[in-house]
């Protein structure tokens, strides 16, 4: 077995951009997701390390120091963040030329031969669902026995492996959560709109929604789901309460689509009822009141949602497969019953105008969740929107991040500028945050809870800054 370093590494402050995060950039608040991708394959790697760098604080020296005695590094890159990791890559084999470096993630698993080509420092990257691919790699097998690989041979030559099958047997995959208690410090990751500390992971993979935008399952995941048993969850989730304590307060589940089998998610529910534990995850706008009912009832706090849009176009457009009717009755039983959203939506996406902007605007004010968040229509190679933009002429760059790390829009449309769709975060942050209806309701929070109050107020600096810099972004495009 080769000494093998997985690594998510250095950025700049406040990228988001690790494995679990599904827009690569600096959110309105210091946002950090556990890096489940890399976890995943370092727990089948016995005697690996696991390092996530940006919310460690670690820079490309702290991480030389490391890197020095290994064999293998295999490093999650994104497509904003790629020209940042091949610089920590160049480091590393600079230090140490007989080192093996490869990458991971969407960005390399649908452009392998391009990534090989522009990056020469580069030994591989793994295509597709790689977790096997980094086992194989790490027990040394010769590289053209290696199915979902793509690498440079002796000669320099780029060769690519036959693709590796879809994981379906989930239950056989290990927990990453020991990887997180032995590598993590649970202390570092922030969401703001789950309690601190969390703790995030996957059940399983793939998403049947074919939404045009939606990154993983159309370049990693794909749109069957394939998913532990609520066995095999139940027993991670013991174990989970074994390894943390009391001191993780809020379990995420990070699934793309947790309750599309409500009868599994309502199995889980009652596993993490029995141990007592506050958890959330990922749902769809068009859960039922009685499903809902009996997963609040079994410890669910909070639901994940996008939203996407206020104009039934626009989601007509992107696939999403939800009528606005069915997502707003959604939020009233979830109002009803007391289960917190964060709402998420897009602006920019295909079909968008000022008008539509408005039309979101209303609908994210009228249905009301907790809290926000706003992207901006992000074109993933790999993704139909990409193709999209592509086929139509819509980009006008294609950088998915300023320098700053804050998010950037590639596209315009004839009757939509890029700085109107900037224009379009800040407009809806703006006018859904400044109304008593969305502030009590946060005070209410910060009152009960000296640590919310903290974190709060820390946030709430974060986000007037956050705005700042798009009211000047806004004013330079002008």
């Amino acid at each position: 077995m080769k000494k093998t370093l997985f690594l998510s590494p250095p950025s700049f402050d406040g990228f988001d951009g690790g494995a679990g995060s599904r827009y690569q950039a600096k959110r309105e608040i210091t946002s950090f997701w556990y890096p489940t991708w890399l976890a995943q394959p370092a727990a089948l790697v016995p005697g690996s390390k696991l390092i996530d760098a940006p919310p460690h604080h670690q820079s490309v020296e702290d991480v030389l120091k490391i890197a020095k005695d290994y064999e293998l590094v295999i490093m999650h890159t994104s497509t904003p963040s790629l020209t940042n990791d091949v610089k920590c890559a160049e480091a590393i084999k600079a230090q140490n030329p007989q080192t093996q470096v490869g990458f991971i993630g969407a960005h390399v698993a649908v452009l392998p031969e391009q990534t090989l080509q522009d990056n020469p420092i580069l030994d591989f990257v793994c295509r597709n669902e790689f977790d096997y691919t980094c086992k194989e790699l790490a027990e040394g097998k010769p590289f053209e026995d290696i199915k979902g690989l793509s690498y440079r041979d002796k000669q320099g030559k780029i060769q690519h492996t036959p693709e590796r099958d879809l994981i379906h047997d989930w239950d056989a995959m290990p927990s990453v959560l020991p990887v997180y208690a032995e590598h993590l410090d649970i202390e570092k990751y922030f969401i703001g709109y789950l309690l601190h500390p969390y703790v995030s992971l996957y059940t399983g993979r793939g998403c049947p929604a074919k939404c045009s935008f939606c990154l993983w399952p159309q370049t990693i995941g794909g749109h069957q789901y394939r998913a532990k048993s609520p066995e095999a969850v139940g027993r991670d989730m013991a174990e989970a309460k074994s390894l943390f304590g009391d001191k993780v307060r809020e379990y995420m589940f990070d699934d793309d689509t947790f309750t599309i089998d409500k009868q599994r998610a309502i199995a889980i529910s009652e596993h993490l009822k029995r141990l007592n534990l506050t958890w959330s995850c990922n749902a769809r706008a068009n859960l039922d009141y009685e499903t809902l009912k009996q997963l609040k009832n079994n410890g669910l706090r909070l639901l994940l949602v996008g939203f996407e849009s206020g104009n039934q176009q626009v989601l007509d457009g992107i696939r999403k497969g939800i009528k606005l009717e069915v997502a707003k009755k959604f939020m009233q039983n979830c109002h009803k019953l007391g289960i917190k959203v964060h709402g998420t939506f897009i602006i920019g996406l295909p079909n968008e105008t000022q008008e539509t902007i408005d039309e979101t605007i209303r609908f994210a004010c009228e249905l009301s969740p907790h809290t926000i968040q706003v992207s901006i229509a992000a074109p993933y190679p790999g993704t139909e929107l990409y193709r999209q933009a592509q086929e139509n002429g819509w980009f006008t760059n294609k950088d998915l991040v300023a320098n700053s790390g804050i998010q950037l829009s590639p596209l315009e449309y004839p009757d939509l500028s890029s700085a109107d769709i900037e224009a379009g975060v800040e407009r809806l942050y703006r006018s859904f945050y400044f109304r008593p209806r969305a502030i009590i309701p946060i005070v209410q929070e910060m009152l009960g809870d000296s640590q919310m109050l903290r974190r709060r107020l820390r946030e709430g600096k974060e986000f007037f800054a956050y705005l700042k810099e798009r009211s000047s972004r806004a004013v330079a495009k002008v």
